[in-house]
């Protein structure tokens, strides 16, 4: 792929428990640093329940509008991990016993162990291919241009290695970080007309207040690096001509 070529992709976590508030979601900013250092863009990212009608509604809406969709979440043993057998019924396709998932998974387990609940993590849908588990033996799945990984935080990060050579992406999405001790509105006029005369950038301020800091993050982000030292450059001029200071944070 020409490395011109923008890639976007978006993000699904499924999951009553991240809804409840009782789980907090950490696997977007893992997922989103990923494909940002490997040229993919994360254009959305939404959080639905754990209900059938739901994940395929959503699940056709995503795929068919970003070139990778990353979903996480409900790939386990219990009733309401239903997260595979959405993504059969979206494609339309069988959902069945995968069996180098099963055969997997049979040697993971001791002798015994490997009861009904656990061998549901072997119904997958037909001829997906597989995303191993370095860490607890159950592997995620691949149908198409969706990428179906676990909830799990660290488990879902010890996963991502195996997943480089499956996606093509642009170029690598660069930022840089300016930390200010000063408040947004001191800086909006200024900010603004940096952002205008640099349309082709992103960028973003975020006030922050950290270790007794009131301030302001400004991150510039671009494929090409000579577009951000060039943002920086004008950012820093008129913070410097407003005598605001740089902090570390």
């Amino acid at each position: 792929m020409n490395k011109k070529v923008k890639v976007n992709a978006s993000i699904l976590i499924i999951g009553n428990e991240i809804l409840s508030g009782r789980t907090q979601d950490t696997n977007t900013s893992t997922l989103a640093i990923w494909l940002n250092s490997i040229g993919v863009n994360v254009s959305e990212v939404r959080v639905i329940p754990d209900i059938e009608e739901i994940i395929v509604e959503t699940l056709n809406l995503l795929r068919s509008n970003y070139d990778y969709v990353f979903t996480t979440g409900g790939i386990g043993p219990t009733h309401d991990d239903i997260t595979a057998q959405s993504v059969s019924k979206a494609f339309g396709i069988k959902y069945q016993i995968h069996k180098e998932a099963f055969k997997i998974l049979e040697a993971y387990y001791q002798p015994g162990e490997f009861n009904e609940g656990r061998q549901k993590m072997a119904w997958l849908p037909e001829n997906a291919k597989l995303i191993l588990n370095p860490t607890s033996g159950a592997p995620g799945f691949n149908v198409k241009n969706v990428f179906s990984l676990p909830g799990v935080p660290s488990i879902l990060k010890s996963m991502l290695g195996g997943l480089t050579n499956s996606i093509v992406g642009g170029q690598p999405i660069k930022s840089l970080t300016i930390s200010l001790k000063t408040v947004e509105s001191e800086i909006a006029n200024s900010l603004t007309k940096v952002q205008n005369d640099n349309q082709d950038v992103e960028i973003g301020s975020y006030p922050f207040f950290h270790a007794g800091k009131l301030g302001v993050s400004i991150v510039i982000r671009s494929e090409d690096q000579n577009k951000i030292d060039n943002c920086n450059s004008q950012i820093l001029k008129f913070v410097n001509e407003k005598k605001i200071k740089v902090v570390d944070r």
